[in-house]
C-alpha cells in the first residue's frame, strides 16, 4: 500500500531483552520489530569479524508433493539478481572485502550468512538483506537453475555415501514431508514453474518467519540501525512473530523396513536406525548422551568393536537428527560388500544390548566429557555462534546459555541413559543399503 492511501497503519514499538551476559563482556540481546521481525545477537569483543545470518523458518518439510524442492531451489535464485543487484554484484561486492556469502536449505528452515571483517558488517546486512527481501525471480534464471540443481541430484546420486542418507530418510518417513529430499526429485523439479516459485517465496519470506542473528564484534544497537534499513517498509504493522512448530507424535512405525539401490560399487553403504523423540522433549539430553557413546567417537562401542577390533570398516558411527514432532538415530558403516552382514550383525547386536542394559557409568561419564568439550570448542568462531542463537530462537523460541546447556548434560544420569536407549533401540528398525546386493536378504537384520 503506497503511503498516505488508505488506513493509518499500526504502528508498534521494538521490544528488546537482555538474554546472558558474561564477565568478558560478552551479552547475548534480542529485539523483537515491527512486522514481527526478531534479531538476536552476541557480542564477542575479543573478536575481529562478525557473522550474520537470515533465518527463514522455511524448509522441505513445508513443501507440497507438486512444490517438492522449491525451499532449495529458491535458495538458489535468491543470488540470480534483486532490483538493485546483479548476480554478479551480490557475488563480487562480498569477495571484494574478503567476505565469505553462502547459503543453505534444511528440512525446518534455510539459512542465507555472510562472515567478514566487523568493519564491514554494514555491508553483509545490505547485500544478504537485499538477496532475502527484494529477490526479482526472472523466468529465465528459473529455467538457468533448473539445470543446475539437476546436476546438483545427479551429483547426490552419484555418491553413495550421501544416497544412502537420503533413502534412509525416504524410507523411515515414507511419503511425508520429512521422507522428501531436500533436493526434491528431478521430476517435481522440471515441473515447477517460475509462478509457482514466486508464490512460493512472496508466501513464505515474510519477517514474522525470520529471525535475524549476528555474533562476533558487533553491537545490538548498530545491527537494528542495519537491519531496519534493509528490511525498509516491511517492518510495520502489529504483528507477531510466527510461532515455533509444535511438536506432535509422530509416526509409530517405518514406511518400509529395508530400502535398496542396487549399484556395483566397491564399498557397501548401510544406515541402520529408527526413531527418537522430537527436539522439545527433554531427554535429548540423555538421547545425545547415548548417541555419543553408541557410535560418536573413536572410543565409542561401535568405532571399537568393528573398526578397532575386526578392521572391517574404515567410518562407522552413529547420529542423532531432531525435529519439531519426532527424530530419527542411524548407525553408518562402509564396508567392503563381502563383510555387510558381518557388520550389520555387530551393529544389531550392540544395538539389543545397549537397549537391554544400558550404559556402564564410565561410558555415560565419558560420553558427558566429549559432549561438553566438542561443544566448547565448537564455539570458538563467530558463525558457530550465531547459528547456536538463531537456531535457538527458531527452533525453541528460547535462549540457553552454554553455561545451562553443559549443566543440563552434566545433570543427565545413567538411568536416564538406560531408559532412553530401551525405548529408541528397542523400536522399530529401517535400513537402508546402497551397493551391490541385487538379491541379498537384509530382512534378519531388522527383525524385531
Amino acid at each position: 500500500m503506497p503511503v498516505g492511501t488508505g488506513a493509518p497503519r499500526s504502528r508498534k514499538r521494538a521490544s528488546t531483552r537482555t538474554l546472558d551476559q558474561d564477565s568478558s563482556g560478552g551479552i547475548v540481546r534480542r529485539t523483537v520489530l515491527p512486522g514481527g521481525l526478531r534479531v538476536i545477537t552476541e557480542s564477542m569483543p575479543s573478536m575481529l569479524s562478525a557473522s550474520l545470518g537470515i533465518w527463514v523458518g522455511v524448509g522441505s518439510s513445508d513443501e507440497t508433493p507438486p512444490l517438492a524442492g522449491a525451499s532449495h531451489y529458491l535458495e538458489h535464485l535468491l543470488f540470480k539478481g534483486t532490483r538493485r543487484r546483479s548476480a554478479l554484484q551480490i557475488a563480487s561486492e562480498l569477495d571484494a572485502v574478503g567476505g565469505e556469502l553462502n547459503a543453505f536449505t534444511a528440512k525446518e528452515h534455510t539459512c542465507y550468512y555472510a562472515t567478514v571483517l566487523a568493519s564491514d558488517l554494514p555491508l553483509a546486512v545490505d547485500v544478504v538483506g537485499d538477496l532475502v527481501t527484494s529477490a526479482i525471480i526472472r523466468g529465465a534464471d528459473v529455467d538457468n537453475e533448473r539445470g543446475v540443481i539437476h546436476e546438483e541430484i545427479a551429483m547426490r546420486d552419484d555418491e553413495p555415501g550421501d544416497a544412502v542418507y537420503d533413502l534412509f530418510s525416504q524410507a523411515l518417513f515414507g511419503e511425508t514431508p520429512l521422507g522428501r529430499p531436500v533436493l526434491g526429485t528431478a521430476k517435481s523439479i522440471t515441473e515447477m514453474s517460475r509462478t509457482q516459485i514466486a508464490g512460493y517465496y512472496r508466501r513464505r519470506y515474510r519477517p514474522q518467519s525470520m529471525v535475524v542473528a549476528a555474533a562476533g564484534a558487533v553491537d545490538h544497537a548498530d545491527v537494528l540501525h542495519l537491519v531496519r534499513k534493509a528490511f525498509a517498509d516491511q517492518l510495520d504493522g502489529d504483528v507477531e512473530p510466527a510461532p515455533i512448530r509444535a511438536a506432535d507424535l509422530g509416526q509409530l512405525a517405518p514406511a518400509r523396513d529395508i530400502a535398496l539401490i542396487e549399484r556395483p560399487t566397491e564399498q557397501a553403504h548401510i544406515l541402520l536406525g529408527g526413531f527418537t523423540p522430537g527436539r522439545h522433549d527433554e531427554r535429548r539430553y540423555a538421547l545425545s548422551v547415548l548417541n555419543a557413546a553408541l557410535g560418536g567417537g573413536m572410543s565409542s562401542r561401535l568405532f571399537q568393536e568393528i573398526r578397532e577390533k575386526r578392521g572391517l570398516a574404515y567410518s562407522v558411527g552413529s547420529s542423532v537428527s531432531h525435529y519439531a514432532g519426532i527424530g530419527s538415530y542411524n548407525v553408518y558403516a562402509g564396508c567392503a560388500p563381502r563383510n555387510v552382514d558381518e557388520v550389520l550383525g555387530l551393529i544389531r547386536v550392540e544395538l539389543d544390548r545397549v537397549a537391554v542394559k544400558g550404559l556402564t557409568s564410565d561410558e555415560v561419564a565419558r560420553a558427558k566429557g566429549q559432549i561438553r568439550g566438542g561443544m566448547v570448542l565448537g564455539m570458538e568462531d563467530t558463525g558457530s555462534r550465531m547459528s547456536r542463537i538463531a537456531k535457538a530462537e527458531l527452533s525453541f523460541g528460547e535462549y540457553r546459555s552454554v553455561l545451562q546447556v553443559l549443566d543440563d548434560v552434566a545433570a543427565v544420569t545413567v538411568q536416564e541413559v538406560a531408559e532412553i536407549a530401551a525405548e529408541v533401540l528397542a523400536g522399530p528398525l529401517c535400513l537402508s543399503v546402497v551397493g551391490p546386493f541385487a538379491d541379498h536378504d537384509f530382512s534378519s537384520f531388522v527383525a524385531a
